[in-house]
């Protein structure tokens, strides 16, 4: 799937009062150019270094403060495995964000720059993980989405569950793309 076909799809289906979550590199950069935070402080990232990890723990403080908002946790795959067994803490205290993890099996965001100038791979591969068997396992609801055809009825399902106080993850398996070639990584 075209993560820029996804967030267009997201950003009509997102909420006046969603709050939004962002934790990784090129998947993450993508969606700061489509998604628009809703009103002040309903956008929360990693800042300017990249701090990857955090998302996570934004997104339990975010429905801890703000329970009736519908929280987005947007993960890039590399950033997802600092802080994916968090979703056991969303079951247990009855935390119901939705997370979306880019699976696109790199470190885009780094090997964009690093083959181009090295001619090597090396340390920004990433397997095509089973993320939603991730959340399975710890009693939250996991969908796979491969098809572009099954965005709509993925992100309602997915709502539908998270108002049932369940945490959600969809895995997006996204192919690669030239939209940030030219970008600098810090």
């Amino acid at each position: 799937i075209n993560p820029l076909h996804f967030f267009t799809e997201l950003e009509s289906f997102l909420d006046d009062s969603s709050l939004i979550v962002a934790d990784g590199g090129d998947f993450v950069a993508t969606a700061s150019y489509i998604l628009r935070p809703r009103k002040p402080l309903s956008w929360l990232d990693p800042g300017v270094f990249g701090t990857l990890g955090v998302g996570a723990g934004f997104a339990l403080g975010a429905k801890t403060s703000r329970p009736d908002s519908e929280v987005w946790l947007i993960y890039g795959d590399g950033a997802a495995g600092y802080s994916l067994q968090e979703l056991d803490t969303m079951v247990r205290h009855g935390l119901p964000v939705i997370a979306v993890v880019g699976n696109d099996g790199a470190w885009a965001q780094i090997a964009r720059e690093q083959v181009e100038l090295l001619n090597d791979d090396v340390g920004t591969v990433l397997n095509r993980s089973a993320y939603h068997q991730v959340a399975e396992g710890f009693g939250g609801k996991g969908f796979l989405l491969e098809r572009t055809e099954d965005i709509p009825k993925v992100l309602d399902q997915a709502r539908k569950i998270a108002r049932t106080g369940i945490p959600v993850l969809i895995n997006l398996l996204i192919g690669k793309t030239d939209f940030r070639k030219g970008s600098i990584s810090v």
